[in-house]
C-alpha cells in the first residue's frame, strides 16, 4: 500500500483539528471542508472511518519524527494540501 508523506498527514491532521474546533453546524462551507479533509485522511491512511484514520495518521507521523523529537506543529509549505 502507498503511504502518504508524514508532512502531508501532519497538515491533514492540523486542518482536521482546526475544522472540528470551528464546526458548530449550519455552515455548509465549513461542513464541506470538514467532509473533504475527513475523506482525504481516510484515503491517505487506508481506513474507512475518521477515528481509525486519526490513529493511523498520528502513528505514521510519530514514527517519522526523528528520535528524541516530537513532530513539529506545522508542515512545510510544499507539503500543504489544497483546500
Amino acid at each position: 500500500m502507498l503511504m502518504a508523506h508524514p508532512a502531508v498527514l501532519q497538515e491533514l491532521l492540523r486542518r482536521y483539528e482546526e475544522l472540528r474546533a470551528r464546526y458548530g453546524g449550519g455552515d455548509e462551507g465549513l461542513a464541506r471542508s470538514l467532509e473533504d479533509v475527513t475523506y482525504t485522511l481516510c484515503v491517505s491512511t487506508g481506513t474507512r472511518d475518521i477515528a481509525a484514520a486519526l490513529v493511523v495518521a498520528r502513528e505514521q507521523v510519530q514514527r517519522s519524527a526523528p528520535r528524541g523529537k516530537a513532530p513539529r506543529g506545522k508542515a512545510p509549505a510544499s507539503a500543504s494540501v489544497p483546500a
